[in-house]
């Protein structure tokens, strides 16, 4: 047996929201819009994985979603100017990534790093 994907859902009243966060900040397309759900991709084959965690590493709290972008500078650069609220960083960590953290307009905290 294979795991072939794992996808994170997030409960939302209004879905437009998302097309201004998900597409603005991470250029992110849509792929399937059925009214009720729309389904957002980067179009790169991704590696399916699961994080289990007492805490967010440094002391924070557990971001419900960790994206991993190649131009940390470039999305901190768009979440700037759409004045969205940096809650944490942006800070090179220890172990050798830089991130930050923001909310969706859904209220999920959000972890955005880049491997160095």
């Amino acid at each position: 047996m294979k795991v072939k994907r794992i996808v994170a859902n997030v409960a939302a009243v209004n879905l437009d929201d998302a097309t201004l966060f998900y597409e603005s900040i991470f250029d992110l397309t849509l792929e399937m819009d059925h009214g009720w759900i729309k389904t957002y991709s980067s179009g790169e084959k991704m590696t399916t994985q699961i994080s289990v965690a007492s805490e967010g590493g440094s002391g924070t709290p557990v971001p419900d979603l960790s994206i991993e972008v190649d131009e940390l500078e470039m999305v901190l650069q768009r979440v700037i100017s759409a004045d969205i609220h940096i809650e944490y960083g942006p800070v090179l960590e220890q172990w050798g990534g830089r991130r930050f953290y923001i909310r969706d307009p859904f209220g999920k905290l959000i972890n955005v790093l880049q491997h160095q």
